[in-house]
């Protein structure tokens, strides 16, 4: 029970620090901080899976399931948006005109 009261302690920790680190981050840092945290995010899921081949009690199923859905929801969704974000970076690209013959 210790374990789990320090797990949703340091859950909420992290969450509080996380927010104040973030809201100051000015907007031109928004993409590569996106990536990272993309990065961090398949490090979590990797080791929640990894953490999954001990034995665990019911709860702790529960709480590392969830935890396990919503990191690949930001992983794949996090990927998604900043591919979409340096799609706008690139431009569209013009297409060369085609020569008219003059009379």
């Amino acid at each position: 029970m210790f374990n789990l009261i320090l797990m949703v302690v340091v859950f909420f920790g992290s969450f509080v620090i996380g927010y104040l680190l973030i809201s100051r981050v000015p907007p031109l840092l928004h993409t590569p901080l996106m990536s990272m945290t993309n990065a961090i995010s398949a490090i979590t899921l990797l080791a929640a899976l990894i953490l999954f081949s001990l034995p665990t009690t019911p709860i702790e199923k529960v709480l590392g399931s969830i935890a396990i859905i919503t990191a690949t929801f930001n992983v794949v969704g996090g990927f998604v948006i900043t591919d979409k974000m340096l799609k706008l970076f690139k431009g569209k690209k013009k297409k060369p005109e085609a020569k008219t013959e003059e009379q």
